[in-house]
């Protein structure tokens, strides 16, 4: 494709350029990211697919629900596009943008945890805790720090589960003045020197709140905590991948 060709697709590149730093709308690169999206009632916008007919394979095959609905009206570009509309162009073939939610107030009811990320430093993690918490049935997901939860690359590492449950981002959180919506529950920190995770340290109403595995919890957050879980491993090992110990807590909770 030679440069006038190309020109011609300059729109698109700059829409979802954009995209990525627009605080209404997500990028959701690939397949699955898409598929989940669209079964949790985004409002997707745009679709570019390097090949329609594999694209309605891949929704035969892996979502046949969204047989009439996925790829409908999506835009076939070239190879040399499509490459060029993220830093890494998914093996599926299939890019898309959407909405993304508005603020939102979590569910004061006692039916599930909600998940606390302190400070995570990787989007991946993120998204792999997001597609637990979703698995799981948490009530939601709270991330703080300066990493925002719907980076394209945590809406990959969640498949999109990101629409499956509320996930806010609360940057400036203060943990002895937390937002109405969590000031109801019980804070409780996952910390090594809490209480032995067992069948009934979880309470339905509580913030699990998970730190980086480097770092762990900040002495503020551990202070405002209303209790302690620990996660017992073994002699010698120190951490758990964020997404892991997220699991092991949560499906604690959901099978205790």
């Amino acid at each position: 494709m030679g440069i006038s060709s190309a020109s011609g697709y300059q729109p698109l590149l700059d829409r979802f350029r954009r995209a990525r730093t627009d605080d209404g709308l997500v990028v959701l690169e690939g397949f699955h990211p898409l598929k989940h999206a669209l079964r949790f009632g985004a409002t997707v916008i745009e679709t570019v697919t390097q090949d329609p007919d594999r694209l309605d394979g891949l929704t035969r095959s892996l979502a046949p629900d969204l047989v009439g609905i996925l790829g409908v009206n999506a835009t076939q570009v070239p190879t040399e596009v499509f490459r060029q509309l993220s830093p890494f162009p998914p093996a599926t073939g299939v890019m898309s943008l959407a909405m993304r939610p508005g603020p939102v107030s979590l569910p004061l009811g006692g039916s599930a945890p909600v998940i606390l990320l302190e400070n995570p430093r990787n989007h991946g993690n993120v998204g792999a805790a997001v597609r637990v918490a979703a698995a799981a049935g948490a009530a939601g997901v709270v991330t703080t720090g300066q990493h925002d939860p719907w980076h394209p690359s945590a809406l990959v590492g969640s498949a999109g589960l990101h629409f499956a449950l509320p996930v806010v981002w609360l940057p400036d959180i203060e943990f002895g003045n937390l937002p109405p919506y969590l000031a109801e529950r019980k804070l409780a920190a996952v910390d090594p020197e809490g209480e032995p995770l067992g069948k009934d340290t979880v309470p339905a109403d509580a913030i699990l709140a998970f730190g980086t595995e480097r770092e762990g919890l900040s002495r503020e957050l551990l202070n405002a905590a209303q209790s302690r879980i620990a996660i017992p491993m073994e002699s010698g090992v120190s951490s758990l991948n964020l997404a892991t110990a997220v699991a092991v807590v949560l499906y604690a909770w959901k099978l205790g």
